[in-house]
């Protein structure tokens, strides 16, 4: 039985898109939607390339500084001059321009940069639609048989689906974290959507000693037990696919259907065969060690590139904001570590309900051969893949609607 309940609805506070569409040869520049247009065409640049675009576009009547660029697109830390280099010529790349041509942006030799392009009127950017306000959910918590307290939440009316517990969610944020919470408010549109928060992450217990994968397991089986549910469908994103995998396995009488996201079977120290690969999986942990609970968001944003490669700079620093929000310096460490550890290919071969597995064709955080080998395992499954370079899909992209529309049909059928 839960020990406590909160109801959870906070008020929508949608930042504010304002901005303006530069237009200028075949190009347009929306500032509102952090988006670089050539036709219909949207042309993918990284965030401190979009800000330095649109520094010298908005200034096109001066030459912008280099100080001014660090200022505004670095936010005054301190880095090389190497880096603003590499985005001015990566800004001129986009732009079909070059360092000899210099014909949309100049340089002004040992002083900055200066837009000579034709720009013509700015219009004011389409205004974004507001978004939907988030769904009410109930929170409320139940003990692990190890005494751990877990927080679960219940948001939205119809059949159930469950999500194992994945890192990095925090149950009170995630539906405002521009990260969560269209995966929240999606998912409840026509489901009893329930989550949970792992142990060490979110509202459950950071003070957990144990944080082995079996006890993953185990929590899963207390959230299911403390809302009684017989038979429903599960959704694992990520590590949490692994917990997903083996809770089927183990409960072929619940799992109606399986959906699994981003997932994987073994974790990087277990699948690495190279040296270059157990030196990426011990980076991991370096990074987290050295990094996690230091001001400088450096560290962090190594995470944020590769979970969110094709976010803007607004996503990256809300991920940002949701890991410092999520878990502990130590708890970060601690999670990695398993993580690397995780295998469950002999629990996929024992999966017996239809399984539907989603992965992006340039995952950076997971490849797509690990959605594949998921695939090859479980018997009853389907692959879809997905047109996305991110980890974890974001609101705007065209992916997460073929994720929700698959995601609709299968457990309907």
């Amino acid at each position: 039985m839960p020990l406590s309940s909160t109801e959870s609805a906070p008020e929508s506070n949608p930042a504010a898109k304002s901005g303006q569409v530069w237009r200028f040869d075949d190009f347009a520049l929306d500032t509102a939607r952090y988006e670089l247009r050539r036709g219909d065409e949207v042309i993918k640049v990284e965030p401190q390339v979009f800000d330095v675009m649109t520094q010298l576009v908005s200034n096109h009547d001066r030459f912008v500084t280099k100080e001014e660029l660090f200022d505004t697109v670095w936010g005054g830390r301190f880095v090389g001059e190497a880096a603003l280099t590499s985005r001015i010529k990566a800004a001129r790349r986009a732009l079909g321009d070059d360092g000899e041509s210099q014909r949309l942006i100049r340089t002004v030799r040992g002083r900055g940069y200066q837009f000579v392009g034709t720009i013509e009127t700015p219009a004011a950017a389409a205004s974004a639609p507001e978004p939907a306000p988030p769904p009410r959910q109930h929170i409320a918590f139940c003990r692990a048989a190890d005494g751990v307290r877990l927080a679960y939440a219940v948001a939205g009316e119809g059949p159930p689906l469950v999500r194992a517990a994945n890192w990095m969610t925090h149950l009170g944020y995630d539906i405002e974290s521009p990260v969560w919470r269209h995966w929240v408010r999606d998912l409840a549109a026509e489901h009893t959507f329930i989550r949970y928060d792992e142990r060490g992450c979110g509202l459950s217990d950071w003070g957990a000693t144990q944080f082995t994968f079996d006890d993953w397991v185990t929590d899963l089986e207390t959230v299911v037990e403390a809302l009684g549910l017989e038979h429903f469908p599960l959704l694992g994103v990520s590590q949490g696919g692994a917990v997903a995998v083996a809770y089927a396995a183990r409960h072929p009488e619940q799992v109606t259907k399986l959906v699994l996201c981003s997932a994987y079977a073994r974790g990087r120290g277990v699948r690495a065969t190279s040296d270059e690969e157990e030196r990426a999986a011990a980076l991991d942990l370096d990074l987290a060690r050295v990094g996690w609970g230091k001001d400088d968001p450096a560290f962090r944003q190594v995470f944020a590139a590769q979970f969110l490669p094709d976010g803007t700079r607004s996503d990256w620093e809300a991920f940002d904001h949701l890991q410092r929000r999520t878990t502990s310096p130590a708890n970060a460490v601690r999670f990695l570590e398993e993580f690397a550890r995780i295998d469950v290919r002999d629990d996929a071969t024992q999966v017996a309900c239809p399984t539907l597995i989603l992965h992006s064709r340039d995952d950076h955080r997971q490849p797509m051969r690990n959605g594949e080998e998921l695939a090859a395992l479980i018997p009853d499954s389907r692959l879809v893949a997905l047109s996305s370079n991110n980890h974890l899909l974001t609101e705007t992209e065209p992916a997460w609607q073929v994720f929700c529309d698959e995601v609709t049909a299968f457990v309907r059928e």
